[in-house]
């Protein structure tokens, strides 16, 4: 017992909540980003535009594909061979805006698929243009249906984030780290500690997607 009293001191919960913060802000930009980039990647393989839809496809499947993790090391081990080299956080924004968006893209050409092909046809025949009728009757639809899948998918990210560990970036998990590596009593506690922040975070984001999805309904 002395040691939980000793891990959660004020300056170690202090320095933890500090990798809190990184993990919220890491996890918000991607959010935000894979959203705009997924959305985009989504409407072209949707559009079913001659070869570019393919070629976007295939390469949505492949990063689809791929463990989250090496698109980490890539991004931060691999691009500096090619003049470019990031920063830790960025370079894990960058990671999981590239993994979620192909995530965030299968979701979207699903839920647009899942719109009746006739909502289409009908916004074309009384004079729309095919964006004009994407962007005013089957986006909206399809967002609602969407609403589940892609909140389960952006929780998923912010559980995600604690793999940034593996470049130092200095996010929750990385700062529990720093902690019981500085005493092994402190591990238990430390994990404790992760698993109540981590569902914090999550769970409210559930919530409100839940909210969300009512008010949609």
């Amino acid at each position: 017992m002395q040691n939980w009293i000793h891990a959660y001191s004020l300056i170690n919960l202090r320095f933890l909540l500090m990798g809190l913060g990184v993990t919220v802000y890491i996890s918000v930009i991607s959010v935000v980003l894979s959203f705009i980039f997924g959305s985009i990647l989504g409407i072209i393989r949707y559009s079913k535009i001659k070869y570019v839809s393919a070629i976007f496809g295939f390469v949505i499947d492949l990063i689809r594909n791929l463990p989250l993790l090496l698109i980490i090391f890539f991004t931060y081990f691999g691009l500096p061979n090619f003049g470019f080299k990031p920063e830790t956080i960025p370079a894990a924004i960058m990671a999981m805006t590239i993994f979620e968006s192909s995530m965030i893209a299968e979701i979207v050409r699903s839920g647009l698929n899942a719109v009746d092909i006739g909502q289409m046809e009908g916004a074309r025949s009384v004079g729309m243009t095919f964006l004009q009728a994407l962007w005013h009757i089957i986006l909206p639809q399809a967002y609602k249906k969407m609403i589940p899948a892609i909140i389960s998918q952006f929780v998923s990210l912010i559980k995600d984030t604690s793999l940034a560990t593996i470049i130092v970036v200095p996010e929750l998990m990385q700062h529990a780290q720093v902690i019981y590596g500085q005493n092994a009593n402190y591990i238990l506690p430390m994990f404790a500690a992760l698993a109540v922040l981590y569902f914090i975070v999550c769970f409210s984001l559930s919530v409100l997607g839940n909210h969300i999805d009512k008010r949609m309904a």
